[in-house]
C-alpha cells in the first residue's frame, strides 16, 4: 500500500471539565449526579461530522468524551491519545465559569506539547455578549494559544476540525450573534458506558433553547437567547429511540424552562404514545417556571409523559427581591396553587430559593423559610447565593460601575459568597446561607414532607432519598447537592495550579480517613431519617393527613396567610388587584 492510501486517524476528545473544591482538589465522584448536555450534543454533532468525512475519505475519525465529574483526567493520559494518530485536538465543552480555572489547568500541558486545544461553554459565550473587554481570565486562555469558541456548534463545528486538521485554528469563532436553528441536526447522544457513569444511568438532552424573559441574574438569555429555538416532537422520539437502544430509560430534559417550548404539548404527546402505546419505560426530570400550571393539560400532561421530579425556579417570596432581579413572572399568589397542583399527580418538587437580595438579613431569612415551611408545599428547596454570573445583566452592570467581585472563577458556583451585600457582612451571608439548610431540613419538618409525600401520592421512598442527598452533600461533602455524588474520588496530582502536591504520606491517610468517616456519616444520616420514614409510614392515619399547605386554596387567604402579611407583599397584593380589575374593565 501507498503512502497515499494510507489511512490517516484524527483524535478528537471531548471532555467536559469539573471545577475544584475549597482545598483546589477536582469534584469528582464514583458516580456523578448530573449528566452534560453539552457533552452529549458535542459527541452527537462529531459523529456527524465522521460519518460525512468532512476531513476526507482517507481520515479515520476516532472520538473521545469524558466528563470530569466522574471520571480522572489525566493531560499526559489525553496528550497520548492525541499523539498516538496522526493528528487531533481537545475540546473542553460546556464551561461554566466555575469550571474555567480547571479547564486552563487542563489546557496548559497539552498546549505545552502543542496539542491543539479549544474551550466553549457559558464563560467564554457570556462574556463575549456582555463585557465591552476581553475578560481577563479569557485573555489568559487566548495567551497560552487557546482556541474560544463562542456560541453554538450546530453547523459550526465541522470548520473547526477542518481548521484543526489543517494546522489553522483561529483564536476566536464567535457566532453568537448567528445562533442556529436546532431542528433536524444531529442527535445528542452519549455512549452507554459513559451514562453508566452518573447515577441511576440517567441521560440528557435538551428539547429547545432560549427563553423569553429577563431575569437579571439569569445567564441563559444573553448565552441562548430570548428566542425559543426548538427541536421537533420526531427529534425528541429519535434522541429517545436512540438511547433506549443502548438500554438507557432515564432522561434530564436541560431546558432552562421547558414550560415555554412552542411545542411542550406535541412533545409530551409524542412521549405518551411512546409510553402508553409502545409501553417504553421511559422517565423524565424537567425545568418549569412557577406558570406552568397556567398551561391547560400541561402538568396532568407531563405525569403521563413520564415525569418524575419537576425543578422549579421559585426564587424568593418576597415581591420587592422579584421585581428587582426582573423576575416578575414569579408571582407569590400563585405559588401555592402551582405546587398543588404537581402534588395532585404525584410529581417530586424541587424549588430553587435564591439567597442574597439587598433586602433580605439572617433574620428576614429564616422568617421566610418559616413561612415556606408551613404554608407551601414544598418537596426539596435548594438554596443559592445570588452570584452575578459572568455573561448575566448583573455581573455586567457591576463590572461597568467598577463594584468589587470576587477574582476567583472557581468560587462562581452559586455556593460561594463573590460580592458584597448591603445590609449583611461577608460572614452573616454565609451563615446566613448555611443556616437556611438547617432551618429547612429539620427532622421536625422532614416528617412534614413526607406525611405530605403519603397524602398526596407522592413516592415518599424517593422523597427521603433526596432529602438525604441533600442533608448530606451540604453536612457532611460541603458541596451543594447540585454538585454531588456518590463516594468522593479525589486523586493528589489533580490539584488546582499554584497550590502545592501534597506529600502522599500525608495524602492519602488524610484522603482513606475522611472517606471512612464521612461513609460512616451517611450511614447514620440514612438511619436517623430511615426512623423518621418508618414512623410516618406505619402511621394508621397517615393517608389521611392534612396542614396549612395542603389545604386546597381559598380566596381570603391574603388576609388570612401569613405569606401575604409583609408590607412588601401587601403592597403586592394591592397591585395585583388593581391590574385584576383594569382587566375586567372596571373602574379603579
Amino acid at each position: 500500500m501507498t503512502k497515499q492510501n494510507q489511512q490517516r486517524r484524527f483524535c478528537l476528545v471531548l471532555i467536559k471539565p469539573s471545577h475544584y473544591d475549597d482545598e483546589g482538589y477536582v469534584i469528582q465522584w464514583f458516580r456523578s449526579a448530573i449528566p452534560s448536555n453539552s457533552l452529549a450534543v458535542l459527541y452527537g454533532l462529531a459523529q456527524e461530522c465522521a460519518e460525512e468525512k468532512i476531513l476526507g475519505e482517507d481520515v479515520e475519525f476516532e472520538i473521545h468524551a469524558f466528563d470530569e465529574t466522574n471520571t480522572h483526567i489525566s493531560p499526559a493520559k489525553i496528550a497520548s491519545l492525541i499523539e498516538k494518530a496522526d493528528d487531533g485536538m481537545v475540546m473542553l465543552v460546556g464551561v461554566q465559569s466555575n469550571q474555567f480555572p480547571r479547564a486552563l489547568d487542563i489546557a496548559a500541558p497539552l498546549r505545552q506539547r502543542g496539542i491543539g486545544v479549544a474551550i466553549g461553554g457559558f464563560h467564554v459565550s457570556g462574556t463575549m455578549a456582555m463585557l465591552k473587554d476581553t475578560d481577563s481570565h479569557v485573555q489568559k486562555a487566548l495567551d497560552m494559544g487557546v482556541s474560544l469558541f463562542a456560541g453554538e456548534a450546530e453547523g459550526r463545528l465541522a470548520q473547526v476540525l477542518r481548521d484543526s486538521f489543517e494546522n489553522k485554528l483561529q483564536p476566536v469563532y464567535n457566532f453568537m450573534n448567528d445562533l442556529p436553528n436546532i431542528e433536524g441536526v444531529a442527535t445528542p447522544l452519549l455512549p452507554a458506558e459513559r451514562i453508566h457513569l452518573t447515577a441511576g444511568a440517567t441521560t440528557s438532552f435538551d428539547a429547545g433553547r432560549g427563553c423569553p424573559f429577563t431575569c437579571s441574574f439569569c445567564t441563559i438569555i444573553n448565552v441562548q437567547g430570548r428566542k425559543s429555538r426548538r427541536r421537533s416532537p420526531e427529534d425528541i422520539e429519535r434522541i429517545v429511540r436512540a438511547n433506549v437502544a443502548q438500554g438507557l430509560h432515564s432522561f434530564f430534559i436541560t431546558d432552562d424552562n421547558f414550560a415555554r417550548n412552542k411545542d411542550w404539548e406535541a412533545i409530551l404527546d409524542k412521549l405518551i404514545s411512546l409510553r402508553e402505546v409502545e409501553k417504553l419505560k421511559i422517565s423524565f426530570i424537567i425545568q418549569v417556571d412557577t406558570l406552568c400550571h397556567k398551561l391547560p393539560n400541561f402538568i396532568e400532561k407531563s405525569k403521563r409523559a413520564g415525569v418524575k421530579r419537576v425543578f422549579i425556579g421559585l426564587e424568593n417570596i418576597n415581591p420587592d427581591s422579584l421585581i428587582g432581579a426582573s423576575k416578575r413572572q414569579n408571582k407569590i399568589t400563585d405559588y401555592r396553587q402551582m405546587l398543588l397542583e404537581w402534588k395532585k399527580v404525584g410529581i417530586v418538587t424541587y424549588c430553587g430559593y435564591i439567597l442574597g437580595f439587598p433586602n433580605d438579613t439572617p433574620e428576614s431569612i429564616t422568617h421566610d423559610i418559616e413561612i415556606i415551611k408551613k404554608e407551601l408545599p414544598v418537596d426539596l428547596l435548594e438554596f443559592f447565593y445570588l452570584t452575578p454570573l459572568p455573561g448575566s445583566e448583573d455581573h455586567r452592570r457591576l463590572h461597568e460601575a467598577g463594584v468589587a467581585m470576587d477574582a476567583d472563577l472557581n468560587k462562581y458556583d452559586l455556593n460561594h459568597a463573590v460580592t458584597g451585600h448591603p445590609a449583611m457582612s461577608k460572614n452573616e451571608w454565609e451563615q446566613a446561607y448555611h443556616s437556611a439548610w438547617e432551618t429547612y431540613y429539620t427532622d421536625e419538618h422532614i416528617e412534614t414532607i413526607l406525611r405530605r409525600a403519603i397524602a398526596t401520592g407522592t413516592s415518599p421512598g424517593k422523597t427521603m432519598f433526596f432529602i438525604t442527598w441533600f442533608k448530606g452533600c451540604i453536612g457532611i461533602e460541603r458541596i451543594h447537592p447540585l454538585e454531588g455524588g456518590f463516594l468522593r474520588l479525589k486523586f493528589r496530582r489533580s490539584r488546582r495550579s499554584g497550590l502545592p502536591l501534597e506529600n502522599p504520606l500525608l495524602f492519602y491517610p488524610r484522603y482513606f480517613a475522611a472517606m471512612i468517616g464521612k461513609q460512616f456519616r451517611w450511614v447514620s444520616l440514612y438511619l436517623r431519617l430511615r426512623l423518621i420514614y418508618r414512623k410516618v409510614r406505619r402511621d394508621p392515619q397517615r393517608f389521611e393527613y392534612m396542614d396549612l399547605a395542603l389545604e386546597p386554596v381559598r380566596a381570603d387567604e391574603i388576609e388570612t396567610r401569613e405569606l401575604f402579611q409583609s408590607e412588601t407583599a401587601q403592597k403586592y397584593v394591592v397591585q395585583m388587584k388593581r391590574l385584576e380589575k383594569v382587566r375586567h374593565g372596571e373602574t379603579v
